[in-house]
């Protein structure tokens, strides 16, 4: 069972400008898009914010104008609202196999393993949570 309604690639586009941007107006939106390599109609850009906003992404501040928008949810929020449903939907809810195919799958730099490492510490500190899955 997906943690939130599910995102178009256009959406994430977008969400992705404003967490670079903080909280801006439609038109500094489709001008970092356009920086971007995107050239969208501006009426695209406010119909994918809207979206945005129904599916409690983004919120918008009416009373500013022009309209302010900003993103409500973190990546780092909905990067582990995806894992956990990638979790749940293939490995019966055991985030164990999931991080080892990421951690085997990639290259990572000495800084990002060290960062990487410091985390799995902690966790061992904590004495980790949850069921041990079969890996």
């Amino acid at each position: 069972m997906a943690t939130g309604p599910e995102l178009s690639a256009a959406e994430r586009e977008v969400l992705r400008v404003l967490w670079e941007l903080g909280q801006a107006p439609i038109r500094a939106v489709n001008e970092e898009l356009e920086r971007q390599g995107r050239r969208w109609a501006y009426t695209t850009v406010a119909t994918l914010l809207q979206r945005l906003c129904v599916k409690k992404y983004v919120a918008v501040d009416g009373r500013a104008v022009p309209h302010v928008y900003q993103a409500v949810v973190s990546r780092d929020d909905l990067l582990k609202r995806r894992l956990k449903d990638a979790a749940d939907e293939l490995c019966d809810g055991h985030a164990a196999p999931l991080v080892l195919a990421l951690v085997q799958g990639n290259r990572f730099s000495r800084e990002e393993l060290k960062r990487l490492k410091a985390v799995l510490d902690q966790a061992v500190e904590r004495g980790g949570s949850g069921p041990k899955p079969s890996v």
